[in-house]
């Protein structure tokens, strides 16, 4: 939108695995990435079951929780834990005690990378900074969270982390569909001379806004949405 402001002409399309673009129900990149997601979370079920342990993998978004939220649905995830969802750790050691006492060993965490707990929330940008800076060192969030509940549970913990993988690989069809779509849509702006815009999708149809409309805006997930309520519905712990 800068660049639009200085005068070039501008064309956006909606490329994120984060699907964090306001002002598009979807990007492409993100179902691909939800498909490697979900199947590290997949992969991590067997060793969870034959060994009877805590696995915590760890899901790209440090603002946002699509795809951890889709992921750790769609992967059969027991506990999902995002950014936009602050999470009591006493909340998330009860779900997986819940588990044990129902006869299930195993417990699979899904948590975005932004996870927070509702203490940290509460902090300032500074207090936080701060609170990091003089408590102990962990990699992320994720190796942060296993040594609390272990300490909590005395099960072990595994963290998988599957990084940057989620950010490549194979397109799924259904991405290569929609940026082919959404391609011919800019390709067809750019003929008519239709700059300073953002292709979008809106109930499955491609069409197009102002740029400025999304600049600098974040579409997150409502903590309220059906999505989460059904997922709640199923058993999933979001621990809040």
């Amino acid at each position: 939108n800068l660049l639009r402001e200085e005068g070039l002409n501008i064309v956006s399309l909606p490329k994120t695995i984060d699907n964090d673009l306001w002002g598009s129900e979807l990007t492409f990149g993100f179902h691909s990435a939800v498909d490697v997601a979900t199947n590290a979370i997949d992969c991590i079920h067997t060793t969870a079951a034959s060994h009877g342990r805590v696995f915590i993998v760890e899901i790209m978004g440090h603002k946002v929780g699509w795809l951890t939220l889709y992921a750790g649905i769609a992967g059969g995830a027991d506990i999902i834990l995002i950014p936009e969802i602050p999470y009591d750790i006493d909340v998330v050691v009860e779900a997986i005690k819940g588990r044990v006492r129902s006869g299930k060993n195993f417990t699979i965490l899904a948590v975005a990378e932004g996870a927070i707990s509702r203490e940290d929330a509460a902090l300032t940008k500074k207090e936080l900074k701060e609170k990091k800076k003089n408590g102990p060192a962990y990699p992320s969030v994720a190796y942060a969270l296993g040594a609390q509940i272990q300490e909590k549970t005395g099960q072990e913990i595994r963290v998988t982390v599957p990084g940057h993988m989620q950010r490549g690989g194979t397109p799924v069809p259904y991405d290569r569909v929609l940026s082919t779509r959404i391609g011919a849509h800019a390709a067809d702006m750019i003929k008519n001379n239709e700059f300073g815009k953002l292709v979008v999708v809106k109930n499955n149809v491609i069409t197009d806004i102002p740029l400025a409309e999304s600049a600098g805006k974040l579409k997150y997930v409502d903590p309220q949405s059906d999505i989460v309520k059904e997922a709640k519905l199923i058993g999933i712990s979001f621990g809040d």
